[in-house]
């Protein structure tokens, strides 16, 4: 086999067989294929499509590239993956209460994304705290606690990891073939018994429009079904942020109030929705009202908030951060309100338009190496829907210093459109699975 060939026949409109494909994923981990030829691949997937078979195979072959987790706990191994969006803090809730509740999961998490925020940013938002640790620490880590995030190592997924770098630069980012097969890869090779997928629709997404998300949603589930892990997706709105902050350590105080006050929200209705989608397909219970109550007993109790102190505690940060949180966490040293210009509800909010203001400040990365500010962004941000007299805050923003706080402002403002609001629809507005 050679790369050339490969990529003539998918050039030429023929789907390459699983070996084929088995070859290039290692060669793409070796180095045995070239940038060039990564680029061309990618491009002829992304013009020519890939069948459920060849999705399936080259998602295989991607997670064979590099280790694939085995567990030997006697609990289910389960796991969530959201495909990005403004104000979505669900990772950091949802891990330690299934770990509460008695199930395992292991959390290979990714950073910033354009627009969106990243669950290893926001948990490196607490001081200490480092999701870059081996396999034997993540192990150690998952078996003591019931749930680790962390950062995919150079073992998992590597080719992947060559491909992807490889397709931010060529155009084929886009790919619904090539975005299965890297979420997926590294997913399925965390040794996953379970997976709920949380695919976001609308102006704070990367999908925008429902028929795009659907074809995601539809495609992932195959996928991860073909390839022998359990899944369902949720298709869930995306046109205000989920919760009411965008920003590291804004969304991590977010977290620590549910953790710590049961704090009823909507973000926290989805975090409970989505871990008891996983409960019942890992069989752990029959109904989703039931495994919805031990999780929101998990949180009510302290038991989710003990676990969460745990893996903080294994990764570096502080001891018994659930007690100390609001003394932690990093403070921007300008923080303001951001005035409504006139009176009416909250018509809409352009998420895509506030992520990046939240970027612009310092909170997300611009370009490759820029370090992130974990205490700018936006908190206490009105829903779709509220009503505002003139002068009434939007928003509070916090910022390193004037100059970015009024740019800020000013995006923010030009992000959200005062009028009069439709009713919102529901937050999950669709099922796969």
């Amino acid at each position: 086999m050679d790369a050339r060939t490969i990529i003539e026949r998918l050039r030429d409109g023929r789907q390459p067989n699983k070996d084929e494909l088995k070859w290039f994923a290692a060669g793409l981990a070796s180095g045995a294929v070239t940038d060039a030829q990564a680029g061309a691949f990618a491009m002829a997937v992304c013009l020519r499509g890939l069948s459920d078979e060849a999705r399936v195979a080259l998602t295989l072959a991607m997670r064979d590239s590099g280790d694939v987790l085995a567990w030997d706990v006697g609990r289910p191994i389960v796991d969530k993956h959201s495909t990005g969006g403004i104000g979505d803090c669900v990772s950091l809730l949802l891990a330690p209460a299934l770990a509460a509740v008695g199930v395992v999961n292991p959390m290979i998490s990714g950073r910033g994304l354009g627009h969106t925020g990243g669950t290893l940013d926001k948990l490196e938002a607490i001081p200490g705290v480092s999701t870059e640790i081996d396999e034997a620490g993540f192990r150690r880590v998952v078996e003591e606690i019931g749930t680790a995030i962390v950062a995919a190592s150079n073992r998992i997924a590597p080719a992947d990891r060559r491909l992807y770098a490889v397709r931010d630069i060529t155009g084929t980012v886009e790919s619904i073939d090539l975005i299965v097969a890297s979420i997926l890869s590294k997913k399925l090779a965390a040794g996953l018994g379970a997976l709920v997928l949380d695919v976001k629709c609308g102006s704070g997404a990367f999908m925008t429009g429902m028929e795009e998300a659907e074809a995601l949603a539809n495609s992932l589930v195959e996928t991860a079904n073909g390839a022998g892990c359990p899944t369902v997706a949720l298709i869930t709105d995306m046109n205000q942020p989920l919760a009411p902050a965008a920003g590291n350590a804004l969304e991590v105080a977010e977290v620590m109030r549910a953790l710590t006050e049961a704090e009823s929200a909507r973000w926290v209705d989805l975090t409970l929705t989505l871990g008891s989608e996983l409960l019942v397909l890992a069989g752990v219970e029959k109904t989703s009202n039931v495994a919805k109550d031990r999780l929101r007993e998990a949180i009510r109790s302290g038991d989710a908030a003990a676990r969460f102190d745990a893996m903080v505690a294994a990764l570096g940060g502080p001891a018994e951060f659930s007690k100390v949180w609001k003394s932690c966490l990093p403070a921007a040293k300008v923080g303001r309100e951001v005035a409504s210009p006139v009176a009416g509800q909250v018509a809409a909010i352009d998420g895509h338009a506030v992520g990046m203001a939240v970027v612009r400040l310092g909170g997300g990365r611009m370009r490759d190496g820029d370090r992130i500010d974990p205490s700018v962004g936006f908190s206490d941000i009105l829903p779709l829907g509220a009503e505002v007299a003139k002068g009434d805050p939007l928003a509070r923003l916090h910022a390193t210093d004037d100059a970015a706080a009024d740019a800020a402002e000013r995006a923010f403002l030009s992000a959200v459109s005062i009028g009069v609001a439709d009713v919102t629809g529901p937050l999950v507005i669709g099922r796969i699975g």
